[in-house]
Parts: structure tokens; sequence; C-alpha cells
């Protein structure tokens, strides 16, 4: 399924979001993430409409299936990649920011092929 790097960054932040909160609202999303309310509130209706989440009348955020599939997918291979790139000795930092670039580019081939090599060191 083609989906856009911003709609994935949404995904991804309200997946970490709940690991920490026990619900999560908007302005939660908005304070995370740095953007207007305004812009929050345009991309949860269009996850939304594509089924990604669902929103209680209280205005809390959960993922649905597909939504969880997906950010569980953009969460593992930032994880991953900025772990690789950290151990090649690139600045933590400098590494976590690559890695956002990269999750949403990489093929799911490539992506496996840098998991498999880093599991068999």
């Amino acid at each position: 399924m083609a989906m856009n790097e911003s709609a994935e960054n949404y995904l991804e932040t309200i997946l970490i979001l709940s690991k920490s909160h026990p619900v999560v609202r908007s302005v939660d999303i908005s304070e995370e993430m740095g953007f207007k309310k305004s812009s929050v509130s345009v991309a949860m209706k269009n996850l939304r409409e594509n089924n990604h989440i669902t929103v209680t009348k209280e205005g809390f955020i959960y993922l649905t299936d597909s939504g969880r599939k997906i950010a569980e997918m953009i969460y593992e291979r930032h994880q991953v990649i900025s772990e690789w790139l950290i151990s090649l000795g690139v600045d933590p930092k400098v590494a976590v920011t690559d890695a956002c670039k990269m999750e949403h580019d990489v093929s799911p081939e490539s992506f496996a092929a840098i998991k498999k090599h880093i599991q068999s060191q």
C-alpha cells in the first residue's frame, strides 16, 4: 500500500505516544511533532478516512489494525537503521535524523538484508 511519508510519521508518532501516554490526543501529537493543531487535525481526518485510526467522541486517537501495522513497520525500520548507523560510528543525533529519512524509502528487500546482516554479526 502506498502511503506518503507524512502519514507514516503521524502513525509512528501515535504508536510511540501510545507507549507512554494512557491516551493519545491531537494536542499530544502536535506537541510531539511540533506542528500546528490545525495541521494535525487535517492529518487525523485523512488517517481516519483511510481507516488507519479511530477517534472517540472524547478525541482519543487509536490505531486500527492497518494503522498499527504501518506504524510498527516504520518504527522497526527507524530503530534498526538508527542502531546500525550508530554501530558504524555515526553520531547518534545524525544517525536518528538519517534513519528518519531512510525508513520511508528503503525497500522491503534492502531492509531485510540490513536486518539479516546486523543479526549475523
